[in-house]
Parts: structure tokens; C-alpha cells; sequence
């Protein structure tokens, strides 16, 4: 009944449970969620999700109650997702599934952590293509291809974009989240003066925070209705793109947040080369079969939270004595 309701109520663009793809392993179906809701549930469940609440999202390892942390951002994307995706809809499960699996695969230390992981490997490292490593093969969960591939795809980097419009929601909702709430972390973090933001970026979305997700939000919303596809409007999206390259230039490359990035390097590119050189400290869960040393260090160390990361370097490349 509630999957007829879908084909019922939802937009065209919008994806079916019913209509799913098959998993890589065939099983049985639920008999009081969809396919999507059961995706949902498997990573809200897991490991690798719950170690989010000690990862970073911007400010490394923060000390204050209030600081955005991987898990809390999460969250938030998971909400203006769902936001956009009922205005539009959507599929809401599985905007959901999507939004809460996105950052999955982040190393330590945010974007510092894939920084450190990229030049280890022939290929490369990108969180959220080991986000999926992580749901097909570290902690295999056996989801739906359409929630895999909106993670995958979760990155602005990757092409092609994700084939489903929840996908796409996320992605905007990502940028949305983190925008405002980096910008009130960086305020409370004394980095930040919102008198120093462009005045005609402000003009466009309002001053730092809620009035930011409230102005993104509907201009995700209006556009997509008149375009019959999950988009924005082009200046909209220049303006946003904008708004982007500035918290860059002066909240994530400040100068102190590098010295910062540069610490978080030498920890975990320390701690691989550790792990590699004795594979046997490496948790079974990550030392599987086929995957060399390198790439079970790598898996181990992607894995930790920052605190967990600080206190293993620490066990290891402390000068004994020291204090």
C-alpha cells in the first residue's frame, strides 16, 4: 500500500521503492519498510556512522560544546535534504539514506585527513568513494545501488552527477549545511566577522546560519520546480559557488587553520606508514583478503576518530619522557 502511494503521490523524477535495483546479495523483503527506509536504517546502525560524532568538521578536535562535528553536520544535511526532497516530492527515505551515508568514509581531521590519504595510494583517496568501500566491503551492508551511488556521488568532483534526483538533493544540501554552519563556527571561533563577508553575498542570503539554509533551501526549490530537474538558478548558484571561495580563502586556508592541516598530515601519514610496517597491530575487520598492507593501514587509519588518531600517534612517536 505505501508503495502504490508512491507511484500516487510522488513527482516523476522522483524514485520508487518499489522499483529499486537489486542488491549485489538477493534477500528477503521487509514486510513494514521499503527498500530505501531499510538502507536508512542499516547506516544510522553501523559503526562507521557512529564514529562520525568524533571526527572533524572544520575546526580540529574542538574543545568548546558547540562546534560542528562530522556527526552533527551530517545530520543537518540529512534535515535540509529531507526538507528540500518533501517541497519537491521526493523520495524522503531515500534522500535520507543518501544524506546520512555521505560523509561516511571521512578520514580524521575533515579534508586534511584526505590530504594526507590521497598521495598513499596509485588512484588516489577521496572520502566519499571510500565511503562506499566501507558499506560494500569494510562493514558490508548490503544496500540498494541507487543510496550507493548517491554517496559516491556525493562529491561535486565526481562525475557523472548521481542518476537519481535524491542524489542530487544531496549534494545541494551538503553545500547549504556546511556553508552556514562553518560560518557560525568560525564566529564562535573569533575567526570570523560577519561585517568582513561580501556585502552583496549577504544582500543575496542573509546574514550567517539559518537565514543561509532558509535562502539556499528555496532557491534549490523554485528553480527545480521550473526546470523539472534538481538544480538552481545560474546566477544563484554563481553567488553560492562565491560564497564558497570565500570561506575557503579566509575560514579553511586561514593561516592557522594550514598550520593546523599540516600537523594533521604528519599524524596520519605517520600512523599508515606505522601500520604498514606492522600489519599484525591491524584490527582483523581491515585486514582482508586481497587488500595489501598499504591498503589495510590506510582502511585502519580512515577509520579513526581525530581523538583516537591523536592518542595512537601519541603512543607511538612520543619521545619516551617527554612528559
Amino acid at each position: 500500500m505505501r508503495e502504490a502511494e508512491e507511484d500516487a503521490l510522488l513527482s516523476p523524477i522522483a524514485a520508487r521503492s518499489a522499483r529499486a535495483r537489486p542488491r549485489d546479495v538477493d534477500e528477503p523483503e521487509d514486510p513494514y519498510r521499503t527498500a530505501y527506509e531499510r538502507d536508512r536504517d542499516r547506516i544510522l546502525h553501523c559503526k562507521a556512522f557512529r564514529r562520525l560524532k568524533h571526527k572533524t568538521q572544520v575546526f580540529l578536535n574542538p574543545e568548546g560544546d558547540h562546534f560542528v562535528t562530522r556527526l552533527t553536520h551530517t545530520l543537518q544535511v540529512a534535515q535540509v535534504g529531507r526538507s528540500i526532497a518533501s517541497a519537491l516530492a521526493l523520495n524522503e527515505p531515500l534522500t535520507e539514506a543518501i544524506c546520512l551515508g555521505h560523509d561516511i568514509g571521512h578520514a580524521p581531521f575533515g579534508h586534511t585527513g584526505e590530504d594526507a590519504l590521497a598521495p598513499l595510494l596509485e588512484g588516489g583517496w577521496q572520502h566519499a568513494i571510500h565511503g562506499v568501500r566501507i558499506v560494500e566491503v569494510l562493514e558490508p551492508l548490503n544496500l540498494t545501488p541507487e543510496v550507493r551511488d548517491g554517496i559516491r556521488q556525493s562529491s561535486w568532483r565526481n562525475d557523472p552527477p548521481p542518476t537519481t534526483a535524491e542524489g542530487m538533493v544531496c549534494r545541494f544540501a551538503d553545500r547549504i549545511a556546511y556553508l552556514a554552519h562553518d560560518a557560525q563556527d568560525a564566529q564562535r571561533a573569533g575567526v570570523l566577522d560577519p561585517a568582513d563577508l561580501p556585502a552583496h553575498l549577504i544582500d543575496r542570503f542573509g546574514p550567517p546560519g539559518r537565514a543561509w539554509i532558509a535562502a539556499m533551501l528555496t532557491m534549490v526549490v523554485d528553480a527545480s520546480v521550473e526546470a523539472g530537474e534538481v538544480t538552481m538558478r545560474p546566477d544563484d548558484l554563481v553567488a553560492m559557488h562565491e560564497l564558497r571561495t570565500w570561506m575557503f580563502e579566509h575560514i579553511y586556508l586561514r593561516e592557522e587553520a594550514r598550520a593546523q592541516s599540516e600537523r594533521g598530515v604528519r599524524v596520519i601519514q605517520d600512523l599508515v606508514g606505522h601500520f604498514r610496517r606492522h600489519p599484525q597491530q591491524i584490527p582483523d575487520a581491515y585486514r582482508l583478503p586481497g587488500s595489501s598492507d598499504l591498503q589495510a593501514a590506510v582502511d585502519y587509519v580512515a577509520g579513526m576518530s581525530d581523538k583516537y588518531a591523536i592518542s595512537a600517534h601519541d603512543q607511538r612517536f612520543r619521545p619516551a619522557g617527554l612528559y
